[in-house]
This record gives C-alpha cells, sequence and structure tokens, in this order.
C-alpha cells in the first residue's frame, strides 16, 4: 500500500512538471529573414511575432515552436513569461516617431509642480501652472490602430511637424501624413501607406476598470531607444490635468511609475493582458544639464477610453468637438458650503462664472457673487449654484463634472444637471455645445 502511495506520488509529480515544461517550451518562433527586402521583412516579422492573449502562450506546432535555452527555462518565472510574451505580441504594433518641426519653437517649460489654485477650473477656463507634456526633440511614440494604416499617437509630437517618419520595429520606414490633432486631449492620428499585411493594430482594454496596483507595462523609443519596455504598477487613478495649451483639462488620467521618458510620448500603456489603457503623454519632469527631462518616478497617460471616442473624430474629420457647458468653478469644500449656509458634509461642483451664450448660460445657471477668503489665504468666488448631479449620476467634485462630459456628454445632447441653489435643490436642462476656441471663449462681447 505504502508502495503504491509513493508511486503514485511520483507519476502526478512528473505530470506537473511535464505540463509546466511544456508551457514554457512553446514560445513563439523568431523567424529569420532577408534584409534585402525590408518589406517582405516587415511582414514576416509581424506574422513571427504575433502570439496569443492568454497570460501562459497557447500550444503551437512543432514548427512554431522555438524551445528556450535551458539555462533560461531553468530561471524563468510565470512574471517573465507573462512579459516576454506580452513584448512579443505588441511590440510589433508599435513604431518610432522622427518630425521635422520647421520654424515651431515649443514654449519653455517650467522645471516641475508650481502651487496649484483653491479654485480648479473645468475645461473651459485658462489655468497658470506647470506642463508635465513634452516634446522629445522631434521624437515620439506611436501605435498601430487599424489595418488602414492610422496610427496613434499625441498631438504634441507631431505638432508643427512639415515632415513624419515613422520606423516600424523591424526597422521599415517610411513617411507618414497627419490626419487629425485635438491639442485638448493630447492625441493625434497620422498614416503610413503600408500594406494591411504588414500592420498589426492593438487590442483595447478598458480604462474604466482598471484599480491601482495592477500591472503597467509601456513600450516605447525613450532617448531614441526602440522597442524598450518598462514595466511597473498604476499609482493612482482619476487625475486631471491641463491640455497643452493650458485652457481646457484632461480628465480621469492614469498615473503610473512604470518608467517613461522623453521619447515615450504617444507609446501604449499595456494592462498585464498586453491590451491598450492608456496612450503615455506626460511626466513630472526632472531637467537634466543637457537640457534633457528624465524621469522622477511619475508618469502620466490619456485614459485609453477617451482614446477611443477621440480618435474615430481624427479619422473622420481631422478634429474631435468636445463637448462644452461653459462654466468655471471649483469643488466645493467644507469650510465653503459652510460659508454659503450649507451642510460641511454637502459636496458637489460649485459655479463660479457662467460664460455669455454658452449652455450653462441659456440653461440660466447662475455663478458666484461673492469673493470668499479660505483659512489658508486663497481667495475664491462662491454663491454660485452647486452642481450635485448630471443625468443622475452623483457629481462630487468638480473633475467629477469633467469626466462626466468627458465620458457621456455628447456635441448637442441635453443633459439634465440636479443643482442647490439658495439652499434649495431643483433641476435645469442644458444642451451641450461644441468647445469654443481660446479666442472664441475670449472674445470681447
Amino acid at each position: 500500500m505504502r508502495k503504491t502511495l509513493i508511486v503514485s506520488l511520483i507519476v502526478f509529480l512528473l505530470v506537473i512538471v511535464g505540463c509546466v515544461a511544456t508551457a514554457i517550451l512553446v514560445l513563439p518562433a523568431r523567424q529569420t529573414v532577408s534584409a534585402a527586402e525590408p518589406a517582405a521583412r516587415h511582414s514576416q516579422a509581424m506574422n513571427a511575432s504575433a502570439v496569443p492573449t492568454a497570460i501562459m502562450p497557447a500550444p503551437v506546432s512543432a514548427a512554431q515552436a522555438t524551445p528556450l535555452p535551458a539555462d533560461v527555462i531553468a530561471q524563468a518565472d510565470a512574471e517573465e513569461i507573462l512579459l516576454i510574451n506580452l513584448y512579443k505580441r505588441v511590440n510589433p504594433s508599435v513604431v518610432n516617431i522622427e518630425v521635422i518641426l520647421g520654424n515651431f519653437q515649443h514654449p519653455v517649460l517650467p522645471d516641475g509642480p508650481q502651487p496649484q489654485p483653491q479654485s480648479t477650473p473645468d475645461p473651459n477656463v485658462p489655468e497658470e501652472q506647470f506642463s508635465p507634456f513634452f516634446n522629445p526633440q522631434g521624437q515620439g511614440s506611436g501605435f498601430v490602430y487599424d489595418k488602414n494604416g492610422y496610427i496613434i499617437t499625441n498631438n504634441h509630437v507631431v505638432e508643427g511637424a512639415t515632415s513624419v517618419t515613422v520606423t516600424f520595429f523591424d526597422g521599415v520606414q517610411v513617411p507618414a501624413e497627419i490626419i487629425g490633432t485635438d491639442a485638448d486631449s493630447d492625441l493625434a492620428v497620422i498614416k503610413v501607406d503600408v500594406s494591411p499585411d504588414e500592420l498589426v493594430p492593438v487590442s483595447w482594454g478598458d480604462s474604466d476598470n482598471i484599480q491601482v496596483g495592477q500591472r503597467a507595462v509601456a513600450i516605447g523609443n525613450p532617448f531614441g531607444l526602440a522597442g524598450t519596455l518598462t514595466t511597473g504598477v498604476i499609482s493612482a487613478k482619476g487625475r486631471s490635468l491641463p491640455s497643452l495649451n493650458g485652457y481646457f483639462r484632461i480628465p480621469e488620467i492614469i498615473q503610473t511609475d512604470a518608467a517613461v521618458n522623453p521619447g515615450n510620448s504617444g507609446g501604449p500603456l499595456l494592462d498585464s493582458q498586453g491590451e491598450v489603457i492608456g496612450v503615455v503623454s506626460a511626466i513630472v519632469p526632472r531637467q537634466m544639464g543637457n537640457g534633457e527631462r528624465s524621469f522622477l518616478g511619475v508618469g502620466f497617460a490619456i485614459p485609453g477610453n477617451l482614446a477611443k471616442k477621440v480618435v474615430p473624430g481624427l479619422v473622420e474629420n481631422g478634429v474631435y468637438e468636445h463637448p462644452w457647458i461653459g462654466i468655471s468653478g471649483h469643488s466645493l469644500t467644507p469650510e465653503i458650503a459652510e460659508a454659503m449656509g450649507l451642510s460641511p458634509d454637502q459636496h458637489g461642483a460649485l459655479v463660479a462664472q457662467v460664460y455669455p451664450d454658452s449652455p450653462a448660460s441659456k440653461a440660466r445657471l447662475r455663478g458666484g457673487d461673492e469673493i470668499f477668503t479660505t483659512h489658508d489665504g486663497a481667495r475664491t468666488t462662491i454663491g454660485g449654484d452647486v452642481i450635485i448631479a448630471a443625468n443622475g449620476e452623483p457629481i462630487v467634485t468638480f473633475d467629477d463634472l469633467i469626466s462626466f462630459l468627458s465620458r457621456r456628454g455628447e456635441v448637442g445632447q441635453p443633459i439634465t444637471l440636479t443643482i442647490i441653489r439658495d439652499g434649495e435643490t431643483k433641476t435645469v436642462e442644458a444642451v451641450l455645445q461644441p468647445r469654443p476656441s481660446r479666442d472664441e471663449l475670449f472674445r470681447p462681447q
């Protein structure tokens, strides 16, 4: 009886070891092709790099399988296997972008964050604060959107470019055309004339469902080092940053500690399945002696769901119309709530100013009429309407309102706002309009 149990245990262990070895040994093959035919080499390399989307690689035929060296197998763990396969699958989608900027000059940006005002504006108000976006000397990253040759990158990567060149992971270079740009989301779409068979579009995840602490992977071209993979975690979500022009805000920004540096701009931020959850755009920068900017442990990415909403408009029309309500304001704090005669537990988006001829103006929303000085000396406008819900969705902070407009809003769409005015709760309806340009916003009345 005892001998039978020992034999059974040995068989069981052999089966487990065999399964693990099989899973490790089925990593996809790397094909060798002739360097004399760049287009053919590009197509073959693309096909060779397509691997299953599962965390562990799916079984492939013996002709496709290339066993790893024995010493690598002995040291590899599940984390390494996951990243190896993720890189093989996604890297063919990532491109290096080089631009000639002509006479375009970016403004000089401060070295880092500066104190932010008490009043946090919505995407309709100019704000003086640091800009973490960078244009790394006419170079950035991008990734393949579809088989038609459209590639997603950052607006600040191609802004002002007179010439754009895309380099694929295998070294093939092709010129690209700028199709559409949107400074308010820092997104842009360029297009290459390449056979659909040679293009590997990315897979998209759901940025609304990401969690702080989950794995984050970036692939791009930091400092021109093509095909660089860095890993970390999602270190925060729900941030908002000023757009490149500083007059509007980008909501639901993803923060990560995966290393991103100049040249990573426009590349994908991925989850552990290799699906795009964000577009790398910004860093809290550290100025180096040579004038370059480097990573300081905090990077930012445009949420993937915002990209999925903006990009089709850029492809079709060259522009994207952001929905606009036409107010400035800030989050209601306990101190301000008490000053307005409300419960200190009351939350919402306090309307400080209503712009003329805006949806808010037509809906007769009211701005503030009193200047209030907080305990720390900040001066802010109070007394206006407090928005506490939009189409039934709770609005706790002003950023919640920005996020609602970005995620749910459409130009021409009526929305119902629940507000507190003079201590009473009521509803008003506003019809969203296209966001105006800076000149239109501040045109003298």
